[in-house]
């Protein structure tokens, strides 16, 4: 009687490619659909947009009003009105750039970190829930508590981790602020630079990592500890770190943004316990701030929905390489 073939053994069979875990979704939106395919939004989210712009609208003239009453100083700056749409727009649809590109801007402007830092992490604090609750809607992450998916764990993750390590820096930063401008900057700069070139190399290897969330939590003490000591560089770390580990572009870029939003959160309120204390804490850039950054936390979202992930897996680490350089000049400048 002749053997029956079976099929191939079982150390025959060459392993599968691993499943990616986090990014399913918006992977599958960007083979599914064609770019014009992606233009289109459904109409419920549609309607959210339209209810964001009118948010926007609402708050933007009450911190007008707040602010402006009995003085007669320009209360929203054009200049930085113009460079936080700028940065919160690459913040938002690239995971980084806000307070790592802003805050050195507004330094060499003449302010002070007491004026620059709270005012970043309580404007990143609202443009991050609203980014990215966009990013969530147009389908470039899916957060889901019932059941409780990865991508959910991955942000308690970073937000656990990040948020001790922020209020651990912000708090050292006030006590022991014998460190300069200058070498904060010059610190995160390199860091960020370095990233950059792994994140390059990365890209152009094309390799897909198998998703590790272990590898995450140094990348989010390093960057709670950036986010703290000079208000930016928590977005490159957290960005590329996900990549590293194997997310998804689209995905890390959401959920940077998300996490973000809330570890700001939690600077804002050790700078408030500081302020009741009586530091001097000044939120006059706050309506200039808001202004150009929520609007650019509403757009941005949809950039990333719509342009294909091959062009962000090295617009992210070739954006990040440029923020080091531009840091690193800065920080020799200011």
């Amino acid at each position: 009687m002749d053997d029956v073939d079976t099929g191939p053994k079982a150390d025959q069979i060459p392993p599968a490619a691993p499943p990616r875990q986090i990014g399913v979704e918006a992977e599958a939106l960007d083979r599914k659909q064609t770019v014009r395919e992606r233009l289109r939004l459904p109409r419920r989210v549609l309607r959210r947009i339209a209810a964001l712009g009118v948010i926007y609208i609402v708050l933007t003239a009450g911190l007008i009003f707040v602010f402006g009453a009995g003085t007669r100083s320009l209360v929203l700056v054009p200049s930085i009105v113009v460079m936080a749409f700028a940065f919160e727009t690459t913040d938002s649809a690239a995971g980084m750039g806000f307070g790592t590109g802003l805050a050195p801007l507004l330094f060499i402007l003449g302010y002070d970190p007491l004026q620059v830092v709270p005012v970043l992490l309580l404007s990143e604090t609202l443009t991050g829930f609203v980014a990215g609750l966009v990013h969530h809607d147009v389908d470039n992450v899916t957060f889901s508590i019932r059941p409780l998916n990865d991508e959910v764990k991955l942000l308690f993750l970073l937000v656990g981790t990040g948020s001790v390590a922020v209020l651990g820096s912000v708090v050292l930063t006030y006590f022991a602020l014998g460190l300069s401008d200058v070498v904060i900057q010059t610190y995160v700069s390199v860091l960020v630079l370095a990233m950059g070139v792994i994140g390059l190399v990365r890209a152009k290897l094309r390799t897909r990592i198998t998703y590790r969330p272990h590898r995450l939590v140094g990348f989010a003490l390093l960057a709670g500890v950036n986010k703290g000591i000079g208000g930016g560089g928590y977005g490159p770390v957290v960005t590329l770190g996900q990549i590293f580990s194997g997310v998804y572009e689209k995905s890390a870029v959401a959920i940077t943004t998300l996490a973000e939003g809330v570890v700001s959160l939690v600077g804002v309120f050790t700078f408030f316990v500081l302020f009741s204390q009586g530091v001097p804490v000044d939120m006059h850039l706050l309506p200039s701030v808001f202004a150009g950054g929520f609007l650019a936390a509403i757009i941005a979202p949809y950039l990333v929905r719509v342009i294909p992930n091959t062009i962000w897996r090295y617009v992210i680490p070739i954006y990040a390489f440029g923020i080091g350089v531009a840091g690193l000049f800065f920080g020799i400048t200011v």
